[in-house]
């Protein structure tokens, strides 16, 4: 779902680096269009046609029909069969391009003057009619298919044609021939491809549109029943025909948002990923808490309530893509967390505003009350931190009379994205090819040493670091791929020159593996020994074999619902997602420890089958994961017929023997409903339980020897939470009393009751309990408090509410200005606030400096 386009899973076949097994495919895709290049989420529901998920429709060829068939095929498809008004479409073509030295593709106006009116037949230019899906890869001329859905009555007055591609709401594009014919190197030039293609695309939802005759993507039945329901919970009616500026545009458009938002969310996690602060899972947390903010804002629901929509969706949805229907309650339980936890933040966020806007001041944000204009940099923070849309603080501020500083807040928001694309950058360079070879061979099943010649390679630079990738004929080494991360190693060459391979992935059906230097010119054609880490190789593998006896456990003891959501395989540790609605209690883990080391002393070997069919293997009960990608053939991996067998491609023990010992060291929460466990084996293992009886050894010896090491540590927390409640009304005693002599040294300054003294008590807290009960029993309060806790400079002021609004007092600001006297730094709310620093002997200044704040 993450590919933006239909077409990047057959980029290496275009590219002639993996063979088609089919000359010819049909399909249909969910897509996503939420980042990068092709990034619709600011369109989805204020126009009537984008979406953050579409089900794109597709027909390729690999090298086999091109343009004639592909135009004759698609009108007769819209026409013929579906009927579709031939005035109404309208078809595009590449007028050619004098800078890239492009001509005009001729060939494709001839063909389509066959079938359309040539005032129908419209040039289009490079950015319309010339495909490409980023700055470098398969690219090449296209073809659309427009169609105009306005009534006859605006339809004779304006021309159609003036409209294509001049983003109308409704004249809409609904089919694009793409012919792949180049590669755009990394030097900007086109490179014609191995053999042509053709690459089609066309949006189901905006073909349902125009077969239903609906004006909207959302006024067909594919979005409907959902914006209906949202509709009913509301309590507000749906208006179809809302515009910009009427009393109910925002409610409309919320409302969209919710239908569209809603679809991405739920097939992304039935798929397997994850709401998250990274990558993927940060795309799918960006487009749901989008979702919130318009319902929170709109339609007032301050109350959970997108996840109400994941049961409908799922119903709508079955016998169609069953996954979410079979993972509904897993799926809403996700997306309802998911909305407790931000409609928190929301709220945070909205506190935090209500104290910028009362007090005119909020920790190092500052606007005068007078000016009423909301810090650009603050309201940047309530963006990034809070995820506060602008037009909703805008909106915020325009109810109250307040206006935002929105040039600060671009400021702020410029400054991010240049950190953020700095940070991320990736300089790829061209494949310098060596061997014309498409084939690839992975020997890492069964050796780990191998004699191989480089194919191709190129330069990288990312973070400032210039690493090289390369591809092998012959490879042993893994590419991180399943969960497992991939192998390194060294390649040795014939003059003794020994390069570390430090990573290898997949990219493209091919094996890259990273250097960070190349072999010299004399040595690079020849051929090299590609060996593989042997000694990580097989502790990974120990840990892969250990997954899947956990995969098995853990359905034993916990039930059929489990199932895998994400996992890490590496040489120092396993890490396995699962979904399961409850902490595992201990109970519950001796069980599966104990059973999954049961399977490692049975020393059952490893039966691997190799090049199954991928329909057989479903009917052997394997384990089949959603969101992973299977093809035609796949390898099952078993341990006993009757306890773990599952599709994987990674590299296994031979027998469990070899994974020695099996030890969880870690339960958690990941998610609603999803639970993980933390485990290792083998000498890692050993070694953990060493640490712990080395552990239990040396807590014997204190504790003199005692038959009952538990009831001996339990009687001896118990003894030190007795002291300490003895210690702490020790200490409420002499706060309480130096309450009193505290508020006797106020000195009225100026309508101020000034108190700043030195305080000897044991820690921060009970600090912060005599400022409190100095605030109860002393009006117009501006208060200062040194202490030394164990040689620790601290500070705190506390000052009355009353004070921050009427005389502008600020106690975070205070705090930072009196944190430099001790070396230090702190901060707080602005009414109480505190600092800790280094040199003790600055507290006297301190206080002496407080005095210039409350008399100025």
């Amino acid at each position: 779902m993450f590919t933006n386009a239909g077409m990047n899973q057959f980029k290496d076949i275009f590219l002639g680096e993996a063979p088609a097994k089919y000359p010819r495919v049909v399909d249909t895709q969910r897509c996503l269009r939420v980042s990068g290049k092709h990034n619709d989420l600011e369109e989805v529901g204020i126009d009537t046609y984008h979406h953050t998920m579409f089900e794109m429709l597709g027909n390729w060829s690999f090298g086999d029909y091109f343009k004639k068939e592909a135009i004759a095929w698609s009108w007769e498809l819209l026409t013929d069969v579906y009927k579709l008004p031939k005035d109404r479409l309208y078809v595009t073509y590449f007028e050619g391009d004098e800078k890239e030295g492009l001509e005009k593709d001729t060939e494709t106006y001839n063909l389509w003057k066959q079938y359309v009116d040539e005032s129908h037949i419209l040039p289009g230019n490079k950015k319309d009619n010339f495909w490409e899906m980023g700055e470098t890869g398969p690219c090449g001329p296209c073809s659309e298919i427009h169609y105009d859905s306005r009534p006859d009555t605006e339809r004779t007055t304006i021309n159609g044609a003036t409209l294509v591609n001049a983003d109308h709401d409704q004249v809409i594009e609904i089919w694009n021939n793409v012919f792949m014919q180049f590669n755009r190197l990394k030097d900007g030039s086109l490179q014609p491809l191995p053999a042509k293609h053709v690459d089609t695309g066309m949006g189901f939802e905006r073909l349902v549109r125009v077969l239903q005759g609906k004006t909207s993507n959302y006024d067909t039945d594919v979005f409907q029943q959902l914006i209906q329901f949202i509709s009913e919970k509301s309590k507000i009616k749906y208006n179809r025909e809302a515009k910009p500026g009427d009393a109910d545009w925002n409610t409309a458009v919320a409302m969209r948002v919710l239908a569209d938002h809603v679809r991405a969310v739920s097939f992304t996690i039935a798929d397997g990923q994850l709401p998250s602060n990274n990558k993927a899972g940060y795309v799918i947390r960006r487009i749901l808490r989008r979702a919130v903010r318009y319902q929170y804002q709109y339609l007032g629901f301050k109350e959970p309530f997108l996840n109400q929509l994941v049961p409908l969706l799922a119903e709508q949805f079955k016998g169609v893509f069953d996954e979410l229907y079979s993972q509904k309650d897993f799926v809403q339980k996700v997306v309802l967390e998911e909305e407790v936890s931000f409609l928190r933040t929301l709220l945070k966020g909205i506190e935090l505003f209500q104290v910028f806007t009362s007090t005119g001041i909020a920790t190092e944000f500052e606007s005068p009350n007078s000016s009423k204009i909301l810090d650009g940099k603050f309201a940047f923070t309530l963006s990034d931190t809070y995820g506060f849309p602008i037009d909703l603080t805008q909106l915020m501020a325009k109810e109250i009379g307040w206006t935002v500083d929105i040039s600060g807040y671009e400021t702020a928001l410029q400054r991010q994205k240049t950190r953020s694309r700095a940070a991320t950058a990736i300089d790829t360079g061209d494949w310098v090819v060596l061997k014309d070879d498409d084939k690839v061979e992975f020997t890492g099943y069964d050796e780990t040493e191998t004699i191989a010649h480089i194919v191709k390679y190129r330069k990288v630079t990312a973070k400032g670091k210039e690493q090289y990738q390369i591809v092998l004929d012959k490879t042993p080494f893994y590419a991180e791929s399943g969960g497992q991360v991939g192998d390194t190693g060294e390649l040795v060459f014939p003059d003794g020159e020994v390069i570390n391979v430090t990573d290898t992935k997949k990219e493209n059906g091919l094996t890259v593996h990273f250097i960070d230097k190349l072999p010299t010119d004399e040595a690079i054609d020849d051929a090299l020994t590609a060996i593989v880490d042997s000694n990580k190789r097989n502790r990974t593998n120990s840990n892969h074999s250990a997954t899947h006896l956990l995969h098995a456990a853990l359905k034993q003891v916990l039930g059929s619902h489990v199932n895998q959501k994400g996992s890490l395989v590496n040489s120092d540790y396993l890490r396995f997602d699962f979904s399961h609605f409850a902490k595992v209690t201990d109970e519950e883990l001796a069980k599966i420890e104990a059973i999954v080391n049961e399977k490692v002393r049975e020393n059952i070997p490893l039966k691997e089958e190799r090049m199954v069919a991928y329909k057989e293997a479903l009917t052997r009960g394997v384990n089949a994961l959603f969101g992973e990608k299977y093809g035609e053939y796949v390898r099952i991996i078993t341990f006993d017929d009757d306890f773990s067998k599952e599709l994987c491609g990674g590299t296994h023990v031979k027998a469990t023997g070899q994974i020695s010992f099996f030890k969880i060291i870690s339960e958690s929460a990941v998610a609603a409903g999803v639970r993980r466990i933390e485990a290792i084996t083998g000498i890692a293992a050993e070694n953990y339980i060493n640490e712990q009886s080395k552990l239990v050894h040396q807590l014997r010896e204190l504790l003199k020897n005692p038959k009952d090491i538990g009831k001996s540590v339990e009687s001896l927390l118990d003894e030190n939470n007795r002291l300490k409640k003895e210690i702490e009304k020790s200490v409420l005693e002499k706060s309480s009393g130096l309450k009193n002599e505290l508020a006797q040294k106020a000195q009225a300054i100026n309508g101020i009751n000034f108190i700043a003294e030195k305080v000897t008590l044991p820690n921060a807290d009970a600090v912060k309990s005599l400022a409190y009960q100095l605030k109860d029993i002393v009006p117009n309060l501006f208060l200062v408090l040194a202490a030394d806790f164990d040689g620790k400079p601290n500070l705190t002021v506390m000052i009355s509410e009353n004070l921050v609004k009427e005389k502008g007092l600020n106690a975070g600001n205070i705090i930072r200005e009196l944190a430099k006297q001790i070396q230090g730094g702190g901060g707080g709310q602005p009414f109480f606030a505190t600092a800790g620093g280094k040199d003790i002997s600055g507290l006297d200044r301190a206080l002496v400096k407080a005095r210039e704040f409350a008399n100025p």
